[in-house]
């Protein structure tokens, strides 16, 4: 990627209460598809592979969808929230 990402600090709270990283938000604004949200701002979602129990409840999920919400500067990226899905359905 050839703008630095930012993640805010809500984003960073958001990450390590619904049980995502660094790591699989960047990956996803990398390699995921991005679609306008409100107020100029993008969103983009990527699946992972999970098979754990969630941090949220407890129930072991097959699957982790990570949904970062940014917005795109000139020479940066700012991750403003991050949405995390879990799931056992295999389409997305």
């Amino acid at each position: 990627m050839s703008k630095t990402v930012i993640i805010s600090q809500h984003a960073e709270m958001q990450m390590l209460l619904r049980g995502t990283n660094e790591s699989e938000v960047l990956k996803t604004i990398e390699q995921g598809q991005w679609i306008p949200a409100k107020y100029d701002r993008f969103q983009s979602k990527l699946r992972f592979d999970f098979d754990k129990p969630s941090p949220i409840n407890g129930i072991t999920y097959r699957f982790k969808d990570v949904e970062p919400i940014f917005k795109e500067e000139n020479d940066y990226i700012l991750v403003i929230t991050v949405k995390v899905y879990y799931s056992d359905k295999s389409e997305v």
